[in-house]
């Protein structure tokens, strides 16, 4: 995939895209990625310190790229060479790296620029080791997706990793004012529609500049408002994969806005998702899943409710269904907060791993035959319905292991009274151990 701006050497004849016209001739005109390439920012002070090492740039489409790579190439006279993992094999790279090592005895470096570097499987990535540890190439990687699950540790060791974030609207501003004095003309839009325009493109520049040529070949003679650039152009999908990265980060966002009490945030992130084309029935055991953990006791009906709207969801399809979803997410956001059953299972694991063997005391054991009664199963066992308040108060941990405070419940919801059944059990129990 490439990034903004065209990467290979412009045609001499015939139409160049704007995107392409428009590319950054040094750094210092690259638009965004402040973060990068501000002063004292990681690259600036690797060019200052004239040691450039191997990158990898994770950021969504059309953010610069490309471009930056190509440019921290001229910066540092290096070959510049670009590949994609998606048209490359192993054989091609052999030429690469062989190309590059040719170069290098004749006095040349070589920066090798791979987009979507995290298409290459592990042995692939492995084959760049070498060639980055003994000089041969400086290489900078592009991609998409987190680089944390999709590269190699070997190659994230040796390369450092850094966020091209998408452009915010200040820096879509700047780049339309590019184009408009690159196409001599302003753009044919009333302020409303140019808002519109700079929404459309989403944070990618190049997806802005395509746009934008769009409108120029039009010759309009009167500025377009919004509803008809609305209708002139189709709105870009929003950068959604249900496999990638930004699956995870949405619901991530969506989870927290239901465990932070705001059901309008819930439901904005909710409707992220849906139109990006996600699952409902993804969603709606992640909800369900959130009533379990983040709303747990304190609300018992959460989970019903939960289980209610996916089975409403099941019965009415799609689209009325995600409205029972969009209901049961509210439902939650609104509804008192507790961890405490979670933190209690999760303590409960842990102490289970950790005295996994010791077998449960012999009084609470059956003794369906003989030789289990002369061992002692089942002696002195207490039946709590014989107890005046039905409640023993014998341990039921194993023997020697001291009694742990697993479920602590909160002062909130519905756990209040769960609280208050817990602190009467202890002082009954400690009544009896005196």
């Amino acid at each position: 995939m490439a990034d903004l701006f065209a990467s290979e050497p412009p045609a001499e004849t015939g139409h160049r895209p704007l995107a392409d016209r428009l590319r950054p001739q040094k750094l210092s005109e690259v638009i965004g990625q402040r973060q990068v390439l501000g002063p004292d920012a990681p690259l600036t002070v690797m060019l200052q310190a004239g040691a450039l090492g191997s990158l990898v740039f994770w950021g969504p489409p059309g953010v610069g790229k490309t471009t930056i790579a190509r440019l921290l190439a001229y910066e540092t006279d290096l070959h510049f060479v670009q590949i994609s993992a998606i048209f490359t094999g192993v054989p091609d790279l052999k030429k690469v790296f062989e190309a590059a090592r040719i170069r290098r005895q004749n006095g040349q470096g070589t920066l090798l620029f791979v987009d979507e570097i995290h298409r290459f499987n592990k042995a692939q990535q492995d084959g760049f080791l070498p060639h980055m540890e003994d000089g041969t190439i400086l290489l900078v990687g592009a991609t998409t997706e987190n680089p944390s699950f999709e590269l190699n540790a070997a190659v994230l060791s040796r390369a450092q990793v850094l966020v091209l974030e998408r452009l915010d609207v200040t820096d879509l501003e700047l780049m339309a004012q590019r184009a408009e004095q690159e196409l001599d003309t302003p753009l044919p839009l009333e302020p409303s529609a140019r808002s519109a325009l700079l929404d459309m493109a989403d944070g990618d520049g190049r997806a802005l500049l395509n746009l934008i040529e769009q409108i120029a070949a039009w010759k309009l003679d009167a500025p377009l408002d919004q509803t008809t650039l609305a209708a002139r152009l189709m709105r870009r999908a929003a950068q959604y994969d249900k496999s990638g990265d930004a699956h995870y980060n949405l619901i991530s966002a969506l989870h927290k806005s239901v465990r932070g009490s705001d059901p309008d945030a819930a439901l904005y992130w909710f409707a992220r998702m849906l139109e990006g084309g996600e699952d409902p029935r993804y969603l709606a055991r992640r909800i369900t899943r959130m009533a379990v953990e983040d709303i747990g006791l304190a609300d018992p009906q959460a989970q019903s409710i939960c289980l209610q709207s996916w089975e409403t969801f099941e019965r009415l399809g799609s689209p009325e269904g995600e409205l029972a979803l969009g209901q049961a997410l509210v439902y939650l956001a609104l509804a008192p907060k507790s961890n405490a059953t979670y933190v209690a299972y999760k303590g409960a694991r842990k102490a289970a791993k950790q005295t996994g063997s010791h077998p449960p005391p012999k009084h609470i054991l059956n003794a369906p035959t003989s030789l289990m009664k002369d061992q002692g199963y089942g002696d002195n066992y207490a039946y709590d319905h014989d107890a005046e308040d039905g409640f023993s108060g014998q341990n039921y941990f194993p023997d020697g292991m001291a009694r742990p405070d697993l479920y602590q419940p909160v002062e909130r919801g519905f756990e209040r009274d769960l609280k208050k059944r817990i602190d009467y059990f202890a002082k009954l129990r400690a009544k009896r151990d005196t």
